[in-house]
């Protein structure tokens, strides 16, 4: 039996692909999701992934993966800014979790300078695009202890 990671995907993140191209790209939520579960087989992990436009089912989601997997890759989207709640489940979350955004938001709007997911998450990974979801499949792999730190 494979290790699982849970990929949560937040508000909007359906409309990728369509939202805002010049920012997000012309990927899909799809495939990221598959880019993602990619990495993660590589490295003998599973992937299950949520998308939800609802905070509570993001919520429900992390409390389960409390007893259902071995780490965590969110892009929270806009709740990453004000979601006190998820901020408070992800600390409950004992395993390695990793705060994943496509663009920079700190290069962006200064309502989006503020994650509330930083303090709680192992590191963000900004700005690279689908890039950064292989690169949080890298460092989990490492923060599990499956591979040596460079």
């Amino acid at each position: 039996m494979t290790d699982t990671l849970l990929l949560l995907s937040g508000p909007n993140l359906n409309l990728l692909g369509t939202r805002e191209p010049h920012i997000y790209g012309t990927a899909t939520l799809a495939d990221h999701v598959e880019r993602t579960r990619a990495a993660a087989l590589r490295n003998g992990l599973g992937l299950e992934h949520l998308q939800s436009n609802f905070e509570g089912e993001l919520l429900e989601a992390i409390h389960a993966a409390r007893t259902s997997a071995v780490g965590i890759i969110i892009n929270a989207g806009a709740l990453t800014h004000t979601s006190w709640a998820l901020h408070d489940a992800m600390a409950a979350f004992e395993g390695p979790s990793i705060e994943v955004h496509l663009s920079n938001p700190a290069a962006r709007e200064p309502f989006r300078h503020l994650s509330v997911l930083a303090p709680v998450v192992n590191g963000s990974i900004c700005g690279f695009g689908g890039l950064g979801y292989d690169l949080a499949v890298e460092a989990m792999v490492t923060l599990l202890g499956r591979a040596e730190p460079n």
